[in-house]
C-alpha cells in the first residue's frame, strides 16, 4: 500500500510521492531553547520521528532538518513583549542568552536520545543563519511585501489573497473585529520580519542589517533555513497543532511572497498532550519533563510506547495510570522478545499488514494491535515472531534488541541472612535455617538452594 499522509493544507489524507528522486525533504520546527522541553513538546517530536521512520520503511532516504530557535521568538505572538531568550537569561540570574541556548539545546538533544529518536540530518540554529534571514527579508522587500514601522520591518499580509488558508483564517473578520493590538501595523495579521533593538537597551543578541540594528522575527528563520537546506519547494513540513494559525501561516506567506510556493507539499501537525483536560504548557504549573518521569522510575521508552497507543492527530491525555500501563506492556513485550530464539524469518503477511497500517497516515495504534496479535499467535514459530517483531521495531523505535533483563543486586541485609543460614545448614540446625528463610522471605526475597550454595531472588 502506498504511503498516505494527512495534509493540513488540503485537510485530507493524500498519497505521498517524493518531489526528488534522491531524497525526501523533511523540515521540523524545533524548540525555542529558553527552557527544558516538556513531555507535551516531546510528543510532537516522537510523531515526527515515527514519520521519518515510516518514510525510511518505505525505502526513502530522508534529509531531515530540525531548527533550534535561539533568537527572535517573542513571548507574544502579537509581535510585542520580550524575546524568550532574553527573558530566560534574566530569569536565570544573569546567565547569558548564548549559554542558556547551549544548555537547553543539549538537554533537548539528550531527551531525544533517551526516547530513541533518530537524530536529524541537520541541526539548524537560527543564530547561525542571520545572513540568510536578512537576505530573505530583503528579497521580500524588493517584491513589495515589506513596510517599515518605528519598531521593525513588517510583512503586509493584505498583499496575499489567500493568507491564512492553512488555518482557514477569516482575515476579513479579523480586520472588522480588530481585536488585535495594532500599533503601527496596517492589518491585524501582519507580522514582524526584523525587529529593531530598543534605543535605550543593549540586547545580548543583535545584528546590523540594511534597516538598522536588531534581530530577526521568529517566522523568518524557518523560511530562510528550510529554503537553504531543502530548497524553496520540499516534501514535508511538520510542527505542533499550535503552529497552524500563526507560525506556519506566516511561514507560508513568506514563501509565497519570496518564491511563489507554499514551501512544502505536505504540512503535517501533531496534536497536544492533555493533562487533566488542560493543554500542557510551560506557562502553567503542569510542566512535566522527561527527567520527571525518569526520576519516578520510568524507562523513557515507556513514554514512547504510550505515544504509540494514540494517533498523532488526536489529542492524548496523560496520566500516571496510563504510563504505568504502557510500562507494563513494554516490559512484557521485551521479556517475550528476549526469550524467543534467533534464526527465524520475517513473516511476510504480518510485516505487510503492519506496513499497511503505518502507511495509512501512521496508524500506530492499529500497528501495535497487530504486534500483540503476533505475540499471542501460538501457530507461529517463536524465532519467526522474533524476526518479524525486529522488523516492526524499525518503525516502533522501542530498541528491543538493546534491552536485557535487569539483574537485581541483593541487599546487604539479605546477604548477611543468607550467610547465617548457610552456617546454620552446615551445623545441621534446621530450625534456625527455616527461621532465617522466613526472615528473608519477609524482606521480599525467596531462597533457592543449589549445589553451589543458596541464592536469594526478589519475589515477583
Amino acid at each position: 500500500m502506498q504511503l498516505q499522509l494527512y495534509d493540513t493544507w488540503h485537510r485530507a489524507v493524500r498519497p505521498f510521492a517524493p518531489l526528488n528522486d534522491d531524497h525526501v525533504g523533511l523540515y521540523c520546527c524545533g524548540p525555542t531553547v529558553y527552557d527544558y522541553a516538556h513531555i507535551g513538546n516531546l510528543r510532537t517530536y516522537l510523531f515526527e520521528d515515527t514519520l521519518r521512520r515510516a518514510l525510511e520503511l518505505n525505502g526513502y532516504r530522508v534529509r531531515h532538518v530540525v531548527n533550534i530557535t535561539d533568537v527572535g521568538h517573542l513571548v507574544s505572538d502579537g509581535d510585542d513583549g520580550e524575546d524568550k531568550m532574553e527573558a530566560g537569561s534574566r530569569r536565570a540570574g544573569g546567565e547569558s542568552a548564548w549559554d542558556i541556548a547551549e544548555r537547553f539545546t543539549a538537554a533537548f538533544q539528550q531527551d531525544l536520545a533517551a526516547l530513541n529518536a533518530l537524530p536529524p540530518t541537520i541541526w539548524s540554529r537560527a543564530t547561525d543563519h542571520i545572513a540568510e534571514q536578512i537576505e530573505y527579508v530583503a528579497a521580500l522587500e524588493r517584491k513589495g511585501y515589506v513596510y517599515r514601522t518605528s519598531d521593525g520591518m513588517y510583512f503586509d499580509t493584505a498583499r496575499l489573497d489567500d493568507y491564512g488558508h492553512l488555518a482557514r483564517l477569516d482575515a476579513a473578520g479579523l480586520q472588522a473585529g480588530n481585536r488585535v493590538e495594532m500599533g503601527e501595523k496596517r492589518n491585524p495579521t501582519d507580522f514582524s520580519l526584523w525587529k529593531f533593538s530598543p534605543a535605550e537597551q543593549k540586547r545580548q543578541m543583535e545584528w546590523d542589517s540594511p534597516w538598522g540594528r536588531g534581530f530577526p522575527g521568529w517566522h523568518i528563520e524557518c523560511s530562510a533555513m528550510s529554503a537553504k537546506h531543502l530548497g524553496p519547494w520540499f516534501d514535508i513540513h511538520c510542527g505542533g497543532e499550535d503552529h497552524i494559525p500563526v507560525h506556519h501561516s506566516n511561514e507560508i506567506a513568506q514563501s509565497q511572497g519570496c518564491h511563489g510556493t507554499r514551501a512544502a507539499n505536505f504540512w503535517m501537525h501533531g496534536y497536544f498532550l492533555q493533562l487533566d483536560d488542560a493543554k500542557m504548557s510551560k506557562s502553567s504549573g503542569d510542566f512535566l519533563r522527561l527527567q520527571t518521569l525518569i526520576d519516578r522510575g520510568y524507562d523513557p521508552l515507556a513514554y514512547r510506547y504510550l505515544n504509540l497507543t494514540a494517533h498523532y492527530r488526536k489529542q492524548m491525555s496523560f496520566s500516571w495510570t496510563a504510563l504505568d500501563g504502557a510500562a507494563q506492556a513494554l516490559d512484557k513485550l521485551r521479556q517475550r522478545y528476549a526469550a524467543w530464539p534467533e534464526g527465524g524469518a520475517v513473516l511476510a503477511d504480518v510485516a505487510a499488514a503492519f506496513r499497511a497500517e503505518i502507511n495509512q497516515d501512521l496508524n500506530t495504534p492499529k500497528a501495535l494491535a497487530l504486534v500483540w496479535g503476533l505475540v499471542k499467535d501460538e501457530t507461529a514459530a517463536d524465532a519467526d515472531k522474533k524476526a518479524t517483531l525486529r522488523d516492526c521495531d524499525r518503525l516502533l523505535g522501542l530498541d528491543l534488541d538493546s534491552w536485557q533483563p535487569r539483574e537485581e543486586e541483593t541487599p546487604a541485609q539479605v546477604r548477611e541472612l543468607l550467610a547465617r543460614r548457610e552456617a546454620a545448614r552446615a551445623a545441621r540446625d534446621w530450625a534456625e535455617s527455616d527461621a532465617l528463610r522466613g526472615e528473608i522471605l519477609a524482606l521480599g526475597y525467596v531462597v533457592e538452594d543449589g549445589r553451589d550454595g543458596a541464592a536469594a531472588k526478589l519475589a515477583r
